[in-house]
């Protein structure tokens, strides 16, 4: 009945028969759960199954999780399983040890990097966790031989998160409005107007994209420069939406939310420098249309956007105002309940999974590396906006831990 589950997790649109399939072993599963210990090693495979299926999971986790909870042997007395588990823990050891040191140092270049920027003591109220950017870069380009490009993702990841912080906390929308048009001419000369943290703002983000994009060029012999200028420029414009319906107080339906939404997410941002910097199968139909924001790319946006406005979460040390689809819903119809508009949200979030899978398993216009990279961007999302009343992250810090920091799995 897990398998099944299981199975049902990578369904595409029109599979009617593998959502029951999906309901049904959830269902049974759950009434399953109901009659055995919480402490009993079937309990603990059940529930971790039902909340965590392997589809939508982190690989970096689940393999971490199953040496955890695996201990060989477990219903046989043959010393042959004891003895191959024994040898691969210890495989497996080696591995998680080398690779962590690998990610140490990869953490190490990026707060380096990071404090002489000075961007932390420009921007006093803006998010200042380089750690959590990481992770993102980790999740979605997990082998150990993308190091150099992890800490480059890294760094333009931490970019969508203040450029996302200067409109919702800092810039006047004259400022946003000045700020939006130099990213859109990517002018430096443009950004002598602006206030002094978001001039600094532009030119590091001016200069990195164009280190970056030579970088591509060097390794794939493909010009990526107009392709990630485009990505900000959309990501900023998206912003600048956001930032005048908040000034306006004009409340957007929930399409129009959503539509701009998937942008603001900064989804796109991340891939569109995850498919340059792979530089794996790029042609030039597929570079046309990573251009535009191809299902692939939204509909892990959707995803991020959604789940994001369903725990209408709250980062750390955020004053700003956002927006919230669940909102829409409930201003557009007076006579829904919340309830009702969070599991509409979800039966969305479900929807576009589809999507992606369909993108990822049965369509060949990007290369797998790029589709994995997708896929794990997606499985990220319930780590990184699944808060607490304290705002903040109980699924994701003790994940992170454990992968960076913690050697008792192996004790």
């Amino acid at each position: 009945m897990m398998e099944l589950y299981e199975a049902s997790q990578i369904s595409i649109k029109g599979e009617d028969m593998v959502d029951e399939a999906g309901e049904f072993s959830c269902k049974f599963l759950k009434e399953r759960l109901a009659y055995l210990d919480n402490d009993d090693d079937e309990a603990k495979f059940v529930r971790s199954t039902i909340e965590n299926p392997f589809h939508k999971s982190l690989p970096m986790f689940t393999a971490r999780d199953f040496l955890r909870n695996f201990h060989g042997g477990m219903n046989s007395n043959n010393n042959n399983d004891d003895e191959w588990f024994g040898s691969l823990k210890a495989l497996a050891k080696m591995d998680f040890t080398l690779l962590q040191r690998l990610h140490q140092q990869e953490i190490i270049q990026i707060s380096k990097w990071w404090t002489k920027l000075g961007l932390a003591n420009e921007l006093q109220y803006a998010r200042n966790q380089p750690l959590k950017w990481y992770i993102w870069s980790l999740a979605c380009l997990s082998d150990p031989n993308f190091s150099e490009e992890r800490i480059d993702l890294t760094k333009s990841i931490s970019f969508i998160y203040i450029i996302d912080d200067i409109f919702d906390v800092y810039g006047t929308l004259d400022e946003l409005t000045l700020f939006t048009d130099a990213v859109s001419r990517w002018d430096v000369t443009v950004a002598d107007e602006l206030p002094d943290y978001m001039r600094i703002c532009f030119r590091v983000l001016y200069d990195l994209t164009n280190e970056i994009s030579f970088k591509i060029y060097q390794k794939h012999g493909w010009d990526a420069n107009n392709f990630l200028r485009n990505a900000w420029k959309r990501l900023c414009k998206a912003f600048l939406v956001e930032a005048k319906w908040f000034a306006s107080g004009k409340s957007p339906s929930s399409e129009e939310y959503l539509k701009n939404g998937i942008i603001s997410s900064g989804v796109h941002i991340v891939l569109v420098h995850i498919f340059f910097m792979l530089g794996e199968g790029l042609n030039s139909e597929n570079v046309k249309i990573i251009d535009g924001i191809p299902d692939i790319i939204s509909s892990s946006a959707t995803i991020l956007r959604l789940w994001d406005d369903l725990g209408n979460a709250e980062d750390e040390n955020q004053e700003g105002n956002d927006g919230s689809y669940v909102d829409c819903l409930l201003m557009e119809d007076k006579g829904l309940a919340r309830k009702e508009a969070r599991e509409e949200v979800m039966n969305m979030i479900n929807d576009a999974w589809k999507r992606l899978n369909q993108e990822c398993f049965f369509e060949s216009t990007f290369p797998k590396p790029f589709t994995k990279a997708s896929l794990n961007l997606a499985r990220m999302v319930p780590l990184m906006y699944t808060y607490d009343n304290h705002h903040s992250l109980p699924m994701l810090e003790p994940q992170v831990k454990s992968l960076l920091y913690d050697n008792s799995l192996f004790l």
